[in-house]
């Protein structure tokens, strides 16, 4: 039994997580200061004694002993980003000095869910991990992007000069049961939207692309990852390459939930990025042939169920 901290437990992702890693026996502390958590995501998990629930806020430090450390701490759509620009970048930056501290002090191996915003608005497609990103470092999305870009950096320089054992993942675009209704991201938005019969809003004309992972294909990627040699720190992609446009994805959850929904279009916000398709080509090598299992319609089926129990 391995004692494993997860930040961010009460996530979206983190609530997945956990519940995997407390299902494969091992002793889960969740931390979590629930700005975007919930404790519904894993009140199930809380009657087991190997699960400790914890409110805290990983700008502060944080002690405990543990072997394995999974850094998810952060909001990560853009409405909630950017309500409070600055505590974002307290949470990539501060929360990873701290975790990284935590690590360095107990000996822990330490992943940072990093993102897929770190290439920006790319240039190249799909992106592969050597691309160093088109970022806006003053734009809107930038507390974001540029909070997990020096997270990143920070995580190399602990491994650099302290030997930390650390991983790096980048999450592609990710959905699926316990996403917070109201967190703006456009699969969220869809179906809470055709679900109640209200119009779909997408912005821009459409045709700009993205790839959509479900979250049980990123816990396997994770925990994989996790497992890899120590000398292998990545960065490594994680996300389903089938691209979609906003527009087949809008039309394809209108289909699901047999919705009267009408589709209306608004203007694009500022640094909103065209295209975003992950190379997975690496995962596949690293990660024991890892790739996405679950493919769209079969993910959203199980996500508008979650959305349509959760509406009533």
């Amino acid at each position: 039994m391995k004692r494993i901290l997860v930040t961010g437990g009460a996530g979206f992702i983190g609530s997945h997580l956990c519940e995997r890693l407390l299902n494969e026996g091992n002793d889960i502390i969740c931390l979590d200061n629930f700005f975007t958590g919930n404790k519904q995501n894993i009140v199930k998990l809380i009657k087991s004694p190997y699960f400790e629930l914890v409110r805290h806020d990983i700008t502060m430090p944080f002690f405990a002993e543990v072997d394995e450390v999974y850094n998810l701490a952060s909001p990560a759509s853009p409405i909630h980003y950017q309500y409070n620009a600055i505590k974002t970048v307290k949470t990539a930056v501060l929360g990873a000095i701290n975790m990284l501290g935590l690590a360095k002090r107990v000996g822990a191996k330490i992943l940072q869910a990093s993102t897929s915003e770190v290439y920006g608005d790319p240039q190249i497609h799909p992106q592969t991990e050597d691309y160093w990103g088109h970022v806006n470092p003053i734009g809107d999305r930038a507390c974001y992007d540029e909070g997990k870009r020096c997270a990143e950096t920070l995580f190399v320089n602990y491994h650099n000069q302290n030997n930390v054992k650390i991983k790096i993942i980048r999450i592609f675009n990710t959905y699926g049961p316990n996403m917070h209704p109201n967190d703006g991201r456009v699969v969220s938005n869809f179906i809470v939207q055709a679900l109640q019969n209200k119009d779909i809003t997408i912005y821009g004309d459409g045709n700009q692309t993205r790839s959509f992972q479900y979250v049980d294909d990123l816990v396997e990627a994770m925990i994989r990852m996790m497992a890899t040699r120590d000398s292998f720190i990545g960065p490594v992609n994680t996300g389903n390459p089938n691209e979609f446009t906003i527009l087949e994805l809008a039309k394809k959850v209108i289909d699901l939930t047999n919705s009267k929904s009408k589709i209306i279009y608004l203007d694009l916000p500022k640094d909103d990025p065209i295209q975003r398709q992950p190379d997975i080509s690496l995962a596949k090598k690293e990660l024991n042939n890892w790739e996405p299992k679950i493919q769209l319609e079969e993910g959203l089926v199980k996500t508008i169920d979650y959305f349509d129990k959760l509406l009533k």
